[in-house]
């Protein structure tokens, strides 16, 4: 063969569908970055920071099935370690190569050395470094199909050395198997769940992001129960849409209907989540656990029956064993209840707020109303995941991405270039909070660079908005958690995009139409209310449940000025006084 190692690498990938590379090139990644132009059938997007692009990767990741990023010697692969954590915890297929110095200084503290199989190792579901071009082949192949197979990052070490050298013949297969096998409990489980379905009037289904290719079934199943369905925050767009029988979410994020839909059934039914909240969990209901990964069963809350299936393989043979039943007075309390908590959630919404002080729940619910409805969110950890939780509807077409298990800041301007590169006939919208926009804020120039049509709205509350909330929750004095803030408008202006600031609520709808209007990327820059308060994360319902339905209630649906006005008129005594 007379191409080199890099080339051979390069093949590879493109043979596994793999369309581009996030990274920043130099020294040991050089010789993988003249072979992608060799090659001309994958790109190479120059990031300005290596954990942008494991981020880029991690959302095309969730979009398409695979995707890579790299890394160079030492700080270059360092950086990309946040953006894997996100990838594996996210159980998204990320291919990570991480190039290092040569091969003959291993181990003697050579320049930018680093040991990437103790670094990566927490964050892979595969992490191993060829040092001869006969394992390079093999050892790619492997990290693929562990990503793919395992859904999670699969770190390559190649050093740069490596790269250069002539490939060798793999002597094993390089082809990547993609299983499509059915997944389902035996039927002995089957009926076992059926007659606890059939022999329970009060059943509660909870959706998590497994339930995606199961919507119909899911229906289904709800109306042949007569139950209500909650879900996660990673769950709603594949379970809200066209769904006579939802109730919210629960959790942090979420909603008193379907916290007490499912506190008020005799069974919860879970479908593809592993949601981690374990104090939102009843403990004195009967739980069936349905999952793809049966290593994830029961460890959440005790369940009666724990089985291992893919939601849609499992639904189709339990439907027919599932009776139709009679009464829906539960599930009509439950919608009933519902309903009144979107009213609760209106409040903010009609009213807009004050120059420098606008509502951002009135921000979010005007972009929910203007976006196409096949637009793809990505939204920031913090106080931008409450609003696109609460706000944004799915249509069923609609994608929401976000750092949902590692929870990290600064996901969402990243995680939006891997979108818009990827899905590039797709509207692409990135909630952004202005801590989580100032920490990666160089790449708003790789945007701009690869002219991506992507919709930026900050959310400027001026703070680390929902860290300073729960200092104030637990009694902590606050403390540095306001952020004076550059002009983010004028600094799109400055990268080559359009800007735009907005300070008056008056001309918050026009700013959104003038964005999605305008072709190329635009940034709008909202001031937004620094009190706008969404559910005290701290407070958790061993702590709350003293406290009166009514005032509850207006907790969960995002009215917490009334609480903490009804409770004391300042909210950092709540913790103490209940």
């Amino acid at each position: 063969m007379s191409q080199k190692v890099a080339d051979q690498v390069v093949d590879i990938l493109v043979q596994s569908g793999v369309k581009r590379i996030y990274a920043v090139t130099g020294d040991s990644l050089n010789e993988l970055n003249s072979s992608v132009k060799r090659n001309g059938k994958i790109e190479w997007i120059h990031v300005r920071n290596e954990e942008a692009g494991a981020f880029a990767a991690a959302a095309e990741a969730e979009l398409e099935g695979i995707a890579c990023c790299a890394g160079s010697s030492g700080p270059g692969h360092v950086h990309l370690i946040n953006g894997l954590y996100e990838a594996n915890r996210g159980h998204v297929p990320v291919i990570a190569i991480a190039s290092t110095c040569i091969s003959t200084e291993f181990g003697t503290d050579y320049f930018q050395e680093t040991n990437t199989t103790k670094l990566f190792d927490d964050c892979s579901v595969y992490n191993q470094i060829a040092t001869t071009p006969e394992q390079a082949p093999r050892m790619l192949q492997a990290a693929i199909q562990h990503a793919i197979t395992k859904k999670g990052v699969a770190v390559f070490g190649i050093p740069g050395d490596l790269a250069a050298k002539q490939a060798k013949e793999a002597p094993s297969s390089l082809k990547i198997y993609k299983h499509t096998s059915i997944i389902r409990p035996s039927d002995e489980e089957l009926y076992q769940i059926a007659d606890i379905l059939n022999n329970n009037e009060k059943i509660t289904v909870y959706c998590g992001i497994g339930v995606k290719e199961a919507h119909s079934e899911l229906i289904q199943l709800a109306e042949k129960l007569k139950s209500p369905i909650g879900y996660s925050f990673r769950g709603k767009m594949a379970t809200q849409y066209d769904n006579p029988y939802e109730v919210g979410m629960t959790g942090l994020l979420g909603l008193p209907s379907a916290f007490h839909s499912m506190h008020k059934s005799d069974v919860i039914l879970l479908l593809g989540t592993d949601f981690p909240y374990a104090q939102f969990m009843p403990l004195d209901k009967k739980i069936i656990q349905i999952d793809e990964r049966a290593e994830i069963l029961g460890r959440r809350a005790k369940v009666e029956i724990g089985v291992c299936g893919k939601i849609k393989d499992t639904l189709q043979v339990l439907l027919p064993l599932i009776k139709n039943k009679a009464k829906d007075i539960f599930l009509k309390e439950q919608l009933e209840r519902y309903k009144e908590v979107k009213k609760g959630l209106k409040i903010y919404v009609d009213d807009k707020g004050k120059k420098d002080l606008i509502h951002p729940e009135y921000v979010a619910d005007t972009i929910n109303r203007l976006a196409e409805d096949d637009a793809i969110f990505t939204v920031d950890t913090g106080m931008c995941c409450v609003w696109g939780a609460r706000y944004i509807h799915a249509t069923g077409k609609r994608k929401m991405l976000g750092s949902f298990n590692h929870g990290t800041m600064a996901n969402a301007m990243p995680m939006a270039i891997g979108a818009a590169l990827s899905q590039p006939e797709k509207q692409v919208i990135a909630f952004c909070g202005d801590g989580g926009l100032s920490m990666l804020l160089g790449d708003l120039a790789t945007i701009y660079q690869y002219k991506l049509p992507v919709k930026i709205f900050v959310f400027n509350n001026r703070a680390l908005g929902m860290v300073k909330l729960e200092m104030e929750v637990d009694g902590i004095p606050d403390n540095e958690t306001d952020m004076i803030n550059p002009d983010f408008g004028m600094i799109a202006q400055a990268m080559g995009f359009k800007g735009i600031n907005v300070h008056d609520p008056e001309k918050v709808e026009a700013a959104i139409k003038e964005a999605f209007s305008t072709e190329g990327p635009v940034l709008v820059n909202f001031m937004t209310d620094p009190n706008s308060l969404a559910l005290p994360p701290k407070i958790e319902w061993s702590q709350i449940k003293g406290m009166s339905t009514a005032m509850i209630k207006m907790m969960l649906s995002g009215n917490v000025k009334e609480v903490v006005d009804t409770i004391s008129g300042n909210i950092k005594h709540i913790k103490e006084i209940i």
